[in-house]
């Protein structure tokens, strides 16, 4: 087999991909990936500013165009921000669609996640950013993706929706946990599609977001004593997967939560 022939079996070269939440941390990561192998990437983020400055990163770093890298100043979390982001898709990709990263997420303030301090209109907030969002854009997409006769879902979940508790707040692990049971239910309801849905469940990554936690010392001796290799992981790490899990070398997993996690979640008393 030709490196060309590698390149695209094993990467998402020349796939056409719409990534939520793409300008910050793992989104943003998966971004940079997906352009550096060849992929053509719709963004979306809530940030006019953001989505440019990205926009114009990707085209400069990587002599790519319009046609490579584009992005489109929405909130997934509403429906109207859905509706724009699928009329964007097909602006750029006409009616077919081969991957969709549904990577938006965010979590309550450290001082709210605690069970008793939680009201009906935080849940109402983190559900639609975390799991109304990727169900309804997914579902919006779905004839795209059905189009491409060999599309992909593939969602940022996280080791918080279990199978153990941490410390993120219940809301964020139910909000994930519903996410990994959506992924197997979807993998299963659209594989007569010819569409895989695969999960990809991070600990502790270096991103901005991350770095403020760990800034705490004795937290974050905490997070790294229970990872058996030690560390958090890098951004670019967990974007590989990402990257992989969209290429045609996966072409037999769906339905699939795969930890990317350094071990966290496998490690009981050892």
């Amino acid at each position: 087999m030709s490196t060309t022939n590698l390149d695209s079996a094993y990467t998402p070269k020349g796939k056409s991909v719409v990534v939520t939440g793409f300008t910050q941390g793992i989104g943003k990561a998966i971004t940079l990936e997906l352009i550096r192998v060849g992929a053509r990437v719709l963004g979306a983020a809530r940030t006019h500013a953001d989505v440019d400055a990205l926009v114009q990163h990707c085209r400069s770093e990587f002599g790519v165009d319009e046609t490579q890298i584009a992005g489109v100043a929405c909130d997934v979390a509403t429906e109207s921000g859905r509706n724009a982001l699928v009329a964007a898709s097909k602006s750029m990709f006409g009616d077919r669609l081969d991957v969709l990263v549904n990577n938006v997420g965010t979590n309550l303030p450290a001082t709210k996640r605690q069970a008793v301090d939680m009201t009906t209109d935080d849940f109402d907030y983190l559900f639609d950013a975390n799991l109304k969002s990727c169900l309804m854009l997914s579902t919006g997409l779905h004839p795209l993706l059905k189009a491409s006769g060999n599309g992909v879902v593939l969602f940022n979940s996280s080791v918080a929706g279990g199978p153990t508790a941490m410390k993120s707040g219940c809301l964020y692990g139910m909000s994930k946990a519903a996410m990994n049971m959506l992924v197997k239910n979807l993998a299963c309801e659209w594989a007569a599609d010819r569409i895989r849905v695969v999960g990809i469940a991070p600990w502790y990554t270096n991103t901005e977001l991350a770095q403020k936690v760990l800034a705490q010392e004795a937290y974050k001796a905490q997070v790294l004593e229970r990872t058996p290799m030690g560390r958090v992981a890098e951004p670019e790490e967990v974007a590989r997967v990402f990257c992989f899990m969209a290429s045609d070398a996966a072409s037999y997993v769906t339905g699939a939560v795969l930890s990317v996690d350094g071990g966290y979640s496998v490690k009981g008393l050892y």
